[in-house]
């Protein structure tokens, strides 16, 4: 008589290397677990055989389609609402930016007709910055006594150290990374 194929596999049996090879050997005897075959036997070492199969257990009562139904219609009628909700809130929003926009053009032409012309706006185009060096720098700095420092192109960024490094250290830093030294006094 074959068996079915719900056999479960009893790891604890499996302790040594020739426990784990008769496992193996087993395996083409699961599918097809006669009482008469001559391996039987191993194979019931290792399986648990029988192994009632488990009955599956639904709770109760259950919903009905019809239930499941209106529920998803709640969700789906409770989720349209809240996009509207969202809509009116950006229709107001939209509104009240507009208005304002509309308000400061409306103030410019009344400020225009009394005084002839509009009210001056900043203009960005004519701003110029005088100075020698307008750039800023990025600076880290190690200790409390800095010596020098490494920088890299034109100096924006630096790295100050507390220990000058030797001239080895310098030397590939500048010719392999391109990081040169920079003595701070």
């Amino acid at each position: 008589m074959t068996e079915p194929l719900n056999h479960k596999l009893d790891v604890s049996k499996i302790k040594t290397l020739k426990d784990v090879k008769n496992v193996f050997e087993c395996m083409s005897l699961y599918a097809s677990a006669s009482e008469d075959n001559e391996q039987y036997e191993l194979l019931k070492e290792y399986f648990t055989i029988p192994n009632e199969p488990q009955e599956l257990k639904l709770e109760l009562p259950r919903k009905s389609l019809e239930e499941i139904s209106q529920e998803f219609d709640e969700k789906i009628d409770k989720q349209i609402e809240d996009v509207e909700y969202k809509f009116a809130q950006l229709k107001y929003y939209q509104e009240y930016q507009f208005s304002k926009k509309i308000t400061r053009i409306i103030e410019d032409i009344e400020y225009a007709r009394k005084n002839g012309s509009f009210p001056a706006k900043l203009d960005y185009s004519k701003l110029t910055a005088t100075g020698g060096n307008i750039t800023s720098s990025f600076v880290i700095k190690e200790g409390g006594k800095e010596v020098g420092y490494y920088t890299f192109g034109s100096g924006y960024f630096r790295y100050y150290m507390d220990k000058k490094p030797n001239f080895l250290i310098r030397f590939c830093m500048d010719k392999l990374l391109g990081f040169r030294w920079v003595d701070v006094k």
